[in-house]
């Protein structure tokens, strides 16, 4: 069974560009635009990873993050944030949990997202 994948991210061509990359290497993905539609589809999808934005419509991929954290049947659900802001604006979310990759949308390759998403799947 493939590896699903939950994208948080409220601009349509970064999930096209996600998404492309990923289902290519076999994994099922879910696409939402913002915080509180993600709120939802953890519980009904039960992903094995998300990738987020932080700065989403409604509820921010931040605070999505906490709520995430905060749930016990969810803390160890792998998070890999992409953002277009500076990872030092966001050192709070590595205190929460340790785990936690963040980088930046300027820094991203296909490849990088690949080794990130295959570090935190295996």
């Amino acid at each position: 069974m493939a590896k699903k994948i939950l994208i948080i991210e409220d601009e349509k061509h970064f999930h096209d560009i996600y998404k492309a990359i990923l289902e290519d290497k076999g994994y099922d993905i879910i696409c939402v635009y913002d915080g509180d539609e993600a709120i939802e589809k953890v519980e009904q999808e039960k992903p094995d990873l998300i990738i987020s934005d932080i700065q989403l419509n409604l509820v921010t991929g931040d605070t999505f993050f906490l709520y995430l954290k905060g749930m016990p049947e969810y803390a160890d659900l792998p998070v890999l944030i992409i953002s277009a802001f500076s990872e030092k604006n966001y050192k709070g979310l590595k205190e929460m949990d340790p785990d936690v990759v963040y980088i930046e949308k300027s820094k991203l390759t296909e490849e990088k997202l690949l080794e990130e998403v295959e570090k935190k799947l295996a």
